[in-house]
């Protein structure tokens, strides 16, 4: 069985470590508001949006195929189970930093904990899937099924993909943003460099 393609999903990984590492600099600034930078910023929108379209699209496409395969192997529906309850324990996370955007009593001091922990889990999270999921993963499902999790991610971006891929190959390792560029199609490839690109630095997506 050949082997599945994973360099967007190292490519995505690395680009939430780097929006949640920026996020965690901006809760801890002491010259604005870092409640009023996060609200107003179109990066914690679009953090937010492509993390939860990110985790539901595994949720949906990836787990169920892999119980299915694996369903004689307990070890392995173990490190499922991990996989879904870390996804569970994020969404809270992202819920509580927006409450704490919106609060304008306890919000600041219920922000930088939150932030904290939400960079802590996800990246703990990220670690794990790494090392364990996607090797599993590549052990066990084939081209069709994986590429039905690609469709369905890219469906659920759907109109925003504009935005979507400068944002994930942003700061990328040139070799994956390469080997990603490389694979769009023309017409997607001379948008992405024409129009796309631009656009997308223009919006300063964290206004800094």
């Amino acid at each position: 069985m050949a082997a599945l393609d994973m360099t967007m999903m190292y490519a995505f990984h690395d680009a939430l470590r780097r929006e949640v590492e920026r996020i965690a600099r901006i809760s801890a600034r002491q010259d604005a508001d870092p409640r009023e930078v996060l609200r107003t910023a179109i990066g914690w929108e679009m953090f937010n949006t492509y993390l939860r379209v990110h985790h539901t699209s595994e949720d949906d496409a990836l787990w169920p195929p892999l119980r299915d395969a694996l369903a004689e192997k307990p070890e392995d529906l173990a490190l499922l189970d991990a996989m879904e309850a870390e996804h569970a324990a994020i969404d809270p996370l992202l819920e509580g930093v927006d409450a704490a955007l919106a609060d304008r009593d306890s919000g600041p001091e219920r922000l930088a904990g939150l932030v904290d922990a939400l960079t802590t889990g996800l990246g703990a999270h990220l670690r794990h899937e790494e090392k364990e999921g996607l090797p599993l993963i590549g052990a066990t499902l084939d081209q069709g099924q994986w590429a039905r999790f690609g469709e369905l991610h890219r469906t659920r971006i759907g109109s925003d993909l504009s935005r979507y891929l400068p944002w994930v190959l942003d700061s990328a390792d040139p070799a994956r943003a390469e080997r990603i560029i490389a694979g769009l199609p023309a017409p997607l490839l001379a948008a992405y460099g024409d129009e796309w690109l631009p656009a997308y630095a223009r919006l300063k997506i964290w206004r800094l």
